[in-house]
């Protein structure tokens, strides 16, 4: 339903804005530009999802390998302690933990195929302990602010985007990526225990959040010794290691559980392909109103508006050409992949703006969407403070996205 609003409101504000534009500047040529982008930005969305059949059968071959080989039981078993004191409602022998657990870490692979059915039924086994079956539980809240914070070790599809908008290097996000999701899913976290009073201080909790937070301030702390173009050489070395170490582990794991690679390779790549072939219609229409919004002229109205109030403050506006992803990220997945798309088609993938815009699209999530169907799943009418905590972890994104993307890229 958000997205339909989304997608209506592209044409008519383009429409009012081309209108404006040739009556009152005399613009001929504007309406031929809003057409000639329809078909433009139907042949994009075409060529993309043809491109994907292949880097996405390739992509989730690999993580269907990586699921049966027990990628996910490992993490599920590393992160249990900690989660358990994040849910202190939910006895340690109830489904729901189990559900929860296996969820967040079907999210940190990147897989949300897997990752969405386990978060239904870890949301229907949380119902089963709600007293107040109209109104979202503590547990409930927890885990859709973790699940909107987006924290993802492997954002495939951000980086298969990049490679087939001729990124040179389509991981070069990754490691900024990795930490401004970090800040997301931090914050997300200490709003809500705020919120429900956990104890913060939890030798379990502290440790796990002291031990994260102390990586990432190194990590963070060794990047700002570089220079410039140390910092993105150093960053796209590891980049690739880590993402490669992981494919390799996913093999090594699937071969000691005795699974026969080949075969379960080919059920996910069928997947891949499958999916591939789906979203043809949905990426061609959301194109074709991002295209239209852009040629009518409304999106450089928008994006001058914001880049003067900023301006006025003497802070610099580069980031803000990407902006426009990060605003459509929480409304819907689908935006914000058009609009990221769009940007690096304008300005280059390689271009600040075009990296910090596949920042954006990583380091916030669709809050809204994944509020409405989860809560919707098990008839919440009440969701108390969710969207707020949720919509604070996405500034926290946000802000991370754009300090990392100056720090690495700028």
């Amino acid at each position: 339903m958000v997205l339909n609003y989304i997608w209506l409101a592209f044409f008519l504000i383009a429409f009012v804005t081309a209108l404006i534009k040739l009556i009152v500047f005399k613009d001929l040529n504007v309406f031929p530009d809003i057409v000639t982008s329809t078909f433009d930005m139907s042949k994009t969305g075409f060529e993309i999802s043809l491109y994907l059949t292949g880097v996405m059968s390739l992509w989730l071959g690999l993580m269907k390998i990586g699921e049966e080989g027990g990628m996910v039981r490992i993490l599920s078993k590393l992160i249990g302690p900690f989660f358990s004191r994040l849910f202190p409602e939910i006895p340690k022998d109830h489904p729901a933990n189990g559900a929860i657990i296996m969820n967040f870490s079907a999210n940190i692979l990147g897989l949300d195929n897997a990752a969405t059915p386990l978060g239904l039924k870890a949301m229907k086994e949380m119902q089963e302990l709600n007293s107040d079956k109209d109104t979202a539980s503590n547990g409930m809240i927890m885990f859709l602010v973790l699940n909107t914070s987006g924290l993802t070790i492997i954002p495939i599809s951000i980086m298969l985007d990049r490679s087939l908008l001729g990124a040179a290097n389509p991981t070069d996000v990754f490691v900024p990526l990795l930490l401004a999701t970090f800040c997301s899913s931090f914050v997300g976290l200490i709003t809500v225990a705020i919120y429900q009073k956990i104890n913060l201080f939890d030798k379990i909790i502290l440790s796990y959040l002291g031990g994260f937070t102390l990586f990432i301030s190194a990590v963070v702390y060794y990047f700002s010794t570089l220079s410039q173009t140390e910092l993105q050489h150093v960053s796209s070395v590891a980049s690739t290691l880590i993402i490669f170490s992981l494919i390799i582990s996913f093999l090594l794991l699937g071969l000691r559980n005795k699974i026969n690679l080949y075969d379960t390779f080919i059920d996910g790549a069928k997947e891949g392909f499958q999916i591939a072939v789906k979203i043809i219609p949905f990426l061609i229409a959301i194109l074709v109103g991002i295209g239209v919004f852009r040629a009518s002229g409304a999106m450089d109205f928008l994006i001058e508006g914001i880049k003067m109030i900023v301006g006025a403050t003497g802070f610099n506006t580069d980031f803000i050409d990407a902006l426009p992803t990060a605003i459509m990220k929480p409304l819907s997945g689908g935006a914000a992949k058009g609009m990221m798309v769009e940007t690096m088609k304008t300005y280059g993938a390689d271009s600040f703006t075009g990296r910090l815009s596949s920042m954006f699209r990583g380091a916030t999530e669709t809050t809204f969407y994944i509020l409405t169907v989860y809560f919707g799943s098990v008839n919440i009418k009440k969701i108390r403070y969710a969207v707020k905590a949720g919509l604070i972890a996405d500034l926290a994104g946000i802000i991370a996205a754009i300090f990392f993307g100056y720090m690495f890229f700028h």
